[in-house]
């Protein structure tokens, strides 16, 4: 991966977050795709923040987009790595969010969904019920 590549992905990805467009968030990736984040430990119970398959992602993003509805997006920086790729971010309550996705034939395999932590179980992240 180069970074006008990781840029654009970037571009892309941060657009359809802001739109709640959970169709062409999900077009992104891999049927098989894995990913860990502690806001799933949160939002999709006895999953210890581990999702897998596509179709449990969505689910989990869904409801994540139902609980917070301002979401919202800002990309500070794109980080490059041979297979991978880190998109650092703010959320809409300003907290730094880094997601680092790995790849393969252009679609994410695996994301790793890490913030920056204040001390609190959800790494920062209110969640609304």
């Amino acid at each position: 991966m180069n970074l006008v590549d990781a840029q654009a992905f970037a571009h892309h990805w941060v657009e359809a977050w802001n739109a709640h467009d959970l169709e062409l968030i999900m077009s992104h990736f891999s049927d098989d795709v894995t990913f860990s984040s502690p806001l799933a430990a949160k939002l999709v119970p006895g999953s210890e923040g581990l999702i897998y398959g596509k179709t449990a992602l969505q689910e989990y993003w869904r409801e994540g987009l139902r609980r917070i509805p301002d979401l919202r997006f800002t990309i500070d920086a794109v980080y490059v790595g041979v297979e991978a790729m880190v998109i650092n971010y703010r959320n809409q309550g300003d907290r730094l969010v880094c997601e680092v996705l790995f790849f393969e034939d252009d679609l994410v395999t695996k994301g790793l969904g890490t913030y920056l932590d204040d001390g609190s179980s959800s790494g920062g992240v209110a969640i609304p019920q």
